[in-house]
C-alpha cells in the first residue's frame, strides 16, 4: 500500500459517522418536542376538565363513562402501536394529541387533589431529574439494554403491588411503592433515551417512517415524564 495514498476510505467513514450523529440529533430533537407538546396539552386539558367541573361531571359521579375516560389513553396507546405499519404519519400524529388530551381529562384529579404551588414544585423537580437522566443517557457510552430489562421487570412488581395494595389501602406500601416507582421511571428516562437514540442514527430523517417513530417514541418519554410526576407528587405534594 503507498503510505503517501490520501486517507479517502476514514474520511468516508468518519462522514458517514458524523452524519448519522446528526440524524440521531435531529430524530431525538424533534422525539421531545413531541413529548413537550403532548405534556402541555395534557396539562391544559387537566386544569381546564378540573376548573370548569368536567372532570366531575365524567368521572366523579362513577359509572360506565368514567371507566372510558380512565380507559380510553391505555386503548389510544395500543392503537398507536398496532397502527404503526398501517397508519400514516397525520393519522399516528392526531392519535397521539387524542391520547394526550384523553390523559388529560384522566389526571383532572390532580388538581382538585392538590395545591397549585405544590404541583408547579413538583413539575420543576420533575423536569429537572428527567433532564439529568435523559442527558445522561443521551451521552453515555455504557449500553443500558441490560437496565431497561430489569427496570421492566421492576415495573411490573410496581404494577401488581400497586393492585394489591388497591384492596390493602396500606399507607406504608403506598410509600414504598411510590419511592420504587420514582426509582424506576429515573431509570427508564436514561435507558429510553438512548435507545431512540440509536433508533435515530437508522432512520431518514424527514421521512413519513422516521415521524411516525418520533411519535410512538415521545410516547414512551411522554409516560415516563408523567409517572415520575406522579410518583413524585405522591411524596411530596400538599393536598388542599
Amino acid at each position: 500500500m503507498n503510505i503517501n495514498q490520501p486517507p479517502i476510505r476514514f474520511d468516508n467513514v468518519s462522514k458517514s459517522t458524523a452524519e448519522r450523529s446528526d440524524v440521531a440529533k435531529n430524530f431525538v430533537a424533534n422525539v421531545f418536542s413531541w413529548m413537550t407538546i403532548g405534556l402541555l396539552l395534557t396539562a391544559f386539558v387537566a386544569w381546564y376538565s378540573a376548573s370548569t367541573g368536567l372532570y366531575v361531571q365524567l368521572v366523579g359521579s362513577g359509572g360506565l363513562m368514567s371507566w372510558v375516560v380512565i380507559l380510553a389513553p391505555f386503548a389510544f396507546v395500543i392503537a398507536m402501536n398496532a397502527g404503526l405499519q398501517k397508519y400514516s404519519a397525520t393519522t399516528l400524529t392526531m392519535l397521539f394529541l387524542a391520547f394526550s388530551a384523553t390523559m388529560g381529562i384522566s389526571l383532572g384529579s390532580v388538581f382538585l387533589m392538590y395545591s397549585i404551588g405544590s404541583i408547579a414544585q413538583v413539575f420543576v423537580i420533575t423536569a429537572g431529574t428527567f433532564g439529568v437522566m435523559a442527558f445522561a443517557g443521551y451521552t453515555t457510552s455504557m449500553d443500558l439494554s441490560k437496565l431497561g430489562s430489569l427496570l421492566f421487570m421492576a415495573l411490573i412488581g410496581i404494577v401488581i403491588a400497586s393492585v394489591v395494595n388497591w384492596f390493602m389501602q396500606s399507607g406504608m406500601m403506598d410509600f414504598i411503592i411510590s419511592i420504587a416507582g420514582v426509582l424506576v421511571f429515573t431509570g427508564l428516562v436514561a435507558y429510553d433515551t438512548q435507545r431512540i437514540k440509536r433508533i435515530g442514527a437508522g432512520v431518514e430523517y424527514g421521512s413519513a417512517g422516521a415521524t411516525k417513530l418520533a411519535i410512538l417514541a415521545a410516547v414512551s418519554l411522554y409516560l415516563n415524564f408523567v409517572n415520575l410526576f406522579l410518583f413524585l407528587l405522591r411524596l411530596l405534594g400538599s393536598r388542599d
